[in-house]
């Protein structure tokens, strides 16, 4: 059997490939996939496949480490948000940093500027590497 991580309801991530060292993010089991709070996204072409390049922030309230991304498109997929609307977005995929764990995993990007989280992470991304203690919060420390 394979040993799991604990982790609480909350975390502090890092998205190295999006060069994001610090992220707080909300850990949500009723949630399928993770989602990344992202603006200003286009669609293009680069060597006949399709990318999106979108803005980031980290810190809510705090354009410091805003940050512009690009990365190729995984697809596009209907999601039902948290207030039961179904709505298109594009997912990619990238490393997630977790404590000393680190692997790849699908976000979908959205605007979550009214959300108390910048990221969720969805049971998807999680269920091999942690299980989640509910009653506790930041388990991994800061990355």
């Amino acid at each position: 059997m394979v040993k799991k991580t604990i982790i609480g309801w909350r975390e502090w991530i890092a998205l190295p490939e999006l060069g994001v060292e610090r992220l707080k993010a909300k850990i949500d089991t009723g949630a399928r996939t993770s989602a990344l709070h992202a603006f200003g996204i286009e669609q293009y072409t680069k060597q006949g496949r399709e990318w999106i390049r979108f803005t980031i922030q980290p810190y809510q309230h705090n354009d410091i480490n805003k940050r512009v991304c690009t990365c190729p498109v995984r697809e596009c997929r209907v999601v039902t948000n948290s207030g039961g609307a179904r709505e298109q977005r594009f997912v990619i995929e990238t490393r997630l940093t977790l404590g000393t764990l680190s692997w790849p995993i699908e976000i979908t990007l959205t605007n979550r500027d009214q959300m108390g989280f910048r990221m969720l992470l969805g049971r998807t991304a999680i269920r091999r590497h942690c299980v989640i203690d509910p009653g506790r919060s930041f388990c991994l420390g800061r990355n």
